[in-house]
């Protein structure tokens, strides 16, 4: 019995094999359209164009050009005796160590003109400018014995009448090189003295020479004469001309001034 209910649940299972064989007719899965989305344009967001900043020019900061502080001068009086004319009544100076020796080399150099204006004869001696005495004889008077008491309350001592060769009116020579001089109108000037050391600029000396001749003792009597003469030395001046500068104008060339110098020590007897 079970047997035979075995053999039919194989059969049936075989039977609907058959009946569903070669012939039996496959139906596909009905056929579904499809429909892609409805197009849908993308659009660009509008466009917004880029506008700069408005244009803000730099502008520099207003030029202010930058002026060095003013130097500070004090008043320059003119007439105020420089260094090295103190302790002196003399209206000149010789040896003078505040000489501006660089600013005037540098004047030099920027004045066109300076060599139609410069002149100078700078080995004078007695040779040339004092009749029948040579250079040698005039440098070696000598004078420190005289007193010069004529005025005094022992006039004419022993020193009026006796003393070696010389002038009658005892006197200071000197060729000199004037650095500073008071001018005709009281006004200190700085006289040209280009004498520079070496190889610098300008080797070539630029002086300006000067015969000074001064009273030892003025208003003395003059040497060797009697009393009855009522003689007297004098003091005489002559004007030189020369190269100078304005110590109070740094800014002014070389200019010619006017000076009053001592020239000649002469004995004077009254009429």
């Amino acid at each position: 019995m079970v047997s035979k209910l075995v053999a039919s649940l194989l059969i049936i299972p075989a039977a609907v094999i058959w009946a569903a064989g070669p012939h039996a007719a496959v139906h596909p899965a009905p056929h579904v359209a499809v429909h892609p989305a409805p197009y849908a344009p993308v659009h660009p967001a509008p466009y917004a164009p880029i506008h700069p900043a408005p244009y803000a020019p730099v502008h520099p900061a207003p030029y202010a050009p930058v002026h060095p502080a003013p130097a500070q001068h004090g008043y320059c009086d003119p007439k105020a005796p420089p260094k090295c004319a103190e302790g002196s009544d003399l209206p000149y100076c010789v040896v003078d160590k505040e000489y501006p020796a660089y600013d005037i080399a540098n004047k030099i150099s920027q004045d066109a003109l300076f060599l139609k204006k410069y002149a100078d004869v700078a080995d004078q001696s007695a040779d040339d400018l004092v009749q029948d005495i040579a250079k040698l004889q005039e440098e070696s008077f000598d004078y420190k014995y005289y007193t010069g008491a004529s005025k005094g309350p022992s006039p004419y001592d022993a020193s009026h009448w006796i003393g070696p060769e010389g002038y009658l009116c005892p006197s200071d020579v000197d060729y000199a090189k004037i650095t500073r001089a008071v001018n005709v109108e009281g006004y200190w000037r700085i006289i040209l003295q280009h004498i520079p050391e070496g190889y610098g600029y300008g080797h070539y000396n630029y002086t300006q020479t000067t015969r000074i001749e001064t009273c030892l003792f003025p208003d003395s009597a003059c040497r060797l004469l009697a009393p009855c003469y009522q003689s007297k030395c004098t003091q005489k001046f002559v004007y030189h001309r020369m190269l100078s500068v304005d110590p109070c104008d740094p800014y002014r060339g070389f200019f010619i001034d006017t000076y009053k110098l001592p020239s000649a020590c002469s004995c004077h007897l009254p009429a």
